[in-house]
């Protein structure tokens, strides 16, 4: 469903104010209203209100930067076998502007997913809310910092329905390792065991293939079984995917010509007729003939010539 004009609803009486919100591991800066659109930098979260922009205080390191490039490797598996595409935008800034389309807040997400970008309106550059779609799952990676007392608020309020957190092991002396998942409800995220975005991908094996520099075979199944979930649920499947499709052609088409060549040489040793060489076990050698022809060829030939000749296949 798309999101397109939504505003940003009005905060409750029990929310916390967005001028207080922390950013653990970050450090601020001053950025006035009018040099935002100037700011090419990284950003964890920026308001017009104080004009101050927060920023990573340690350099995260290649492992912050692995860990959320593996999502849209990931999350490609996942849309071969469920038959329709996945879109990753990256690491894309978030901005959040007035009726006169001047910035009031921005924050920029580690990796976002859209299920469904065939119907989305999505940003060339940054995300602005209320006129690009929101992605089905954002996720940020918690490496030197933690999202919880600051950006969770904001994604809440924003809208996102689906957002992941993960920290890699050993990265994080604020927060043990593992993955989070909060899934928008009534307004609110609520924790949730397993994705409802991505059926079934519990958090645990959302973590263990995050982490894993090359996803193990555990994990090309846990891949498998949420593709074809997703698949069930949207009416697709991998057959719908030109490459999985291709490939499947391929396969029966190779499998068929071993069929019938084991089924001509055995035709062929059984009514006594030698041959001079060994039929190739790859792509039939029959001269693109009928298989009804091939077999009716080698049930009446009287030796091998004749078996060619039947065919139109010219031997030497």
């Amino acid at each position: 469903m798309s999101n397109i004009g939504v505003t940003v609803p009005a905060a409750r009486a029990d929310d916390p104010p967005l001028e207080n919100l922390r950013f653990p591991g970050c450090r601020p800066l001053p950025l006035l209203r009018d040099r935002f659109d100037d700011f090419d930098d990284r950003l964890e979260h920026w308001d017009a209100g104080s004009e101050t922009v927060w920023v990573v205080a340690e350099t995260p390191g290649g492992i912050h930067e692995g860990t959320s490039r593996r999502l849209p490797q990931l999350a490609e598996r996942v849309a071969l076998v469920r038959g329709a595409p996945i879109v990753a935008l990256g690491a894309v800034g978030l901005v959040e502007r007035d009726a006169a389309g001047a910035p009031v807040r921005a924050m920029q997400a580690d990796e976002t997913l859209y299920l469904h970008p065939d119907r989305a309106v999505l940003p060339e550059g940054s995300l602005t809310i209320g006129e690009h779609d929101l992605p089905d799952v954002a996720l940020e990676v918690d490496y030197t910092t933690d999202i919880r007392p600051g950006k969770l608020r904001v994604y809440e309020r924003w809208g996102f329905p689906e957002l992941w957190t993960v920290t890699p092991e050993g990265a994080s002396r604020r927060r043990p390792a593992g993955v989070a998942i909060y899934r928008l409800t009534s307004g609110r995220y609520r924790p949730a065991a397993a994705s409802t975005a991505l059926p079934g991908w519990t958090a645990a094996e959302i973590h263990a293939a995050l982490t894993e520099r090359v996803p193990s075979a555990r994990t090309d199944r846990v891949l498998e079984r949420v593709g074809r979930a997703l698949g069930a649920r949207d009416g697709t499947q991998a057959d719908d995917t030109p490459l999985i499709r291709a490939l499947n052609e391929q396969a029966y088409t190779a499998g068929r010509n071993a069929e019938l060549v084991a089924t001509v040489d055995s035709v062929l040793q059984a009514r006594g007729i030698r041959l001079a060489e060994p039929l190739p076990a790859g792509p039939a050698p029959f001269g693109g003939a009928p298989r009804d022809d091939v077999t009716a060829a080698a049930v009446a030939c009287v030796d091998e010539a004749d078996f060619w000749r039947r065919l139109g296949v010219a031997r030497r």
